[in-house]
């Protein structure tokens, strides 16, 4: 599943950030603002059109997202993490 895919207010945990091509600055960008393997997400709100754009928080920090940049984000969410363990 990915980050876009989360339902609003639930939590997971980053398994890795898809890069479309060699030298992504989109992907980079993701992995340098926090969204790393192991990481914990939440999903605080969706926008009021098209809920865009996604508001991730990502410890204490909080991103704004648009929904294209949050796909690239493939997350396990915390209930179904459980679930497996």
């Amino acid at each position: 599943m990915t980050l876009s895919d989360l339902a609003l207010y639930s939590s997971a945990v980053v398994e890795s950030v898809q890069e479309l091509h060699a030298n992504d600055a989109i992907a980079r960008r993701l992995k340098e603002l926090g969204f790393v393997k192991g990481e914990e997400v939440r999903l605080v709100a969706r926008g009021p059109v098209g809920a865009e754009p996604l508001l991730v928080q990502v410890g204490f920090t909080r991103f704004a997202l648009r929904r294209s940049e949050a796909a690239r984000i493939v997350v396990t969410a915390l209930q179904a993490r459980e679930a497996n363990a």
